[in-house]
């Protein structure tokens, strides 16, 4: 396996709509105000978060369960900013629709600016021919209030061309996250 580089990331996302929208350099400011950078960079694509977010509460007094998750364990949040509070989480989704070639395996990897402040970003691999917007779990691991910018960059993708094509990939395989759409809970 090979990483990509910014030239393949552009071509593969113009001509084939790997990431739709798609931005061919980095952007630092918008409308004259400086925001966490986004879109392609050397050897990745920096991604955004959109505003929709649900943040992790136990106002229910919820136990986490993946075999058997429930909606009420989240406060729906629909703003340019979230507040995660200290030892939390959220979840939120890309602004970006991703569409895996089927010889690529994508790895996310949180931004810097987000990990020095004790926000840990962790999102499972993109597999070959997944394709969707992506659901980002954001850890508050600090016992302070943290602050997620949405529109902004807040993790970086990072695509593995494979030697050869994958015999079964996550769309064979109809996998249960295919196309989704909006932030996505846990489902078995």
């Amino acid at each position: 396996m090979t990483i990509q580089s910014d030239k393949w990331i552009t071509k593969m996302a113009q001509e084939h709509g790997m990431i739709e929208p798609f931005s061919p350099s980095q952007v630092r400011e918008v409308n004259g105000q400086k925001i966490i950078s986004y879109g392609v960079s050397s050897y990745g694509y920096d991604v955004r978060c959109a505003p929709e977010f649900k943040v992790f509460t136990n106002i229910n007094s919820a136990i986490v369960d993946p075999k058997n998750f429930t909606a009420d364990s989240f406060v729906d949040v629909n703003s340019d900013v979230c507040i995660i509070p200290p030892n939390s989480f959220a979840l939120a989704r890309t602004v970006e629709y991703f569409r895996i070639p089927r010889n690529v395996l994508t790895i996310c990897l949180g931004k810097s600016t987000y990990a020095r402040c004790g926000i840990i970003v962790n999102v499972t691999p993109l597999e070959p021919e997944w394709e969707g917007q992506v659901t980002l779990e954001f850890s508050n691991t600090t016992t302070l209030p943290a602050k997620i910018y949405a529109n902004e960059g807040v993790a970086q993708m990072l695509f593995l061309l494979g030697d050869e094509s994958c015999a079964v990939s996550y769309k064979d395989r109809k996998g249960k996250y295919q196309g989704q759409m909006g932030v996505t809970l846990p489902e078995t």
